[in-house]
């Protein structure tokens, strides 16, 4: 696996690309609560489609993630690169599978939103914006900045709530974890859900409203940031030769369609 001296990922600085900035110009503008109420009542009553889990990775092939300053792969592509090295680790099968699925989300952007709705880091809104967030100064420009209920020392949350409780910006974590939430044990469930959550997963912002469970999740969200990472090399998997092993890991956890 690729270190930090082979390439410098999540490279959030003045070289970073222009796309990449106008990204998170908008994405700290938008992501509300109000937003983020909206999008969850639109998409959480899970009548889009019934689909199988591969069918949905198959979708990722027309997506780029315009946020991503470290490749230009499709999503099944980055999906395959991260549960492939997981795989060559020998870790559990359900840790394989979170590899597979975990950017399965991302087909929002296929429903006509843009991909600051979509893609990127995620973090909790309600409360003060931490400055471990990348390009925090363009929460300037966000509306819940002037309300001082989003902006005391919790906001509208309290030490120890617990990370369940807490609404994070809309994305494809939070959207994945709701439509996979029945089928896989706890600690894939958070690194689904919080695995773009890189202010608390590697600065350790809002730990102040963490409970014990998120505690005993931190490990494995963070045990999983490495795959998601540093495997985004040039050297594309082949779909169609790793399919029927995935199939086959597909099949023991998810039944041959769900609700998304």
């Amino acid at each position: 696996m690729p270190s930090l001296d082979d390439h410098k990922y999540r490279d959030y600085t003045e070289t970073t690309s222009q796309q990449v900035r106008e990204f998170y110009r908008a994405n700290h503008r938008f992501q509300t609560v109000e937003f983020g109420e909206a999008q969850r009542d639109k998409y959480l009553n899970h009548t889009y489609a019934k689909m199988g889990i591969w069918e949905a990775l198959e979708l990722l092939n027309t997506v780029i993630d315009e946020s991503d300053p470290d490749t230009e792969f499709s999503q099944i592509q980055h999906c395959l690169q991260t549960s492939e090295a997981i795989r060559a680790k020998g870790h559990p099968r359900w840790f394989i599978l979170v590899g597979l699925i975990h950017d399965l989300g991302k087909i929002l952007c296929l429903r006509d939103e843009p991909q600051w709705a979509v893609t990127g880091d995620t973090f909790p809104v309600g409360c003060p914006y931490s400055d471990k967030i990348v390009f925090s100064e363009f929460f300037a420009a966000n509306p819940d900045l002037n309300n001082s209920n989003y902006q005391s020392e919790f906001g509208i949350y309290h030490a120890g709530i617990g990370l369940d409780h807490v609404m994070m910006s809309w994305g494809h974590d939070e959207y994945c974890y709701q439509v996979v939430k029945n089928y896989l044990p706890a600690p894939a469930l958070a690194i689904i859900r919080y695995h773009s959550f890189y202010p608390w997963h590697q600065d350790n912002a809002y730990s102040e409203l963490m409970n014990d469970h998120d505690r005993k999740m931190l490990p494995s969200v963070q045990a999983f940031q490495p795959f998601d990472l540093y495997t985004k090399h040039d050297l594309p998997p082949n779909v169609e030769q790793l399919r029927p092993f995935y199939e086959e890991l597909i099949a023991e956890f998810f039944p041959a369609q769900i609700d998304w």
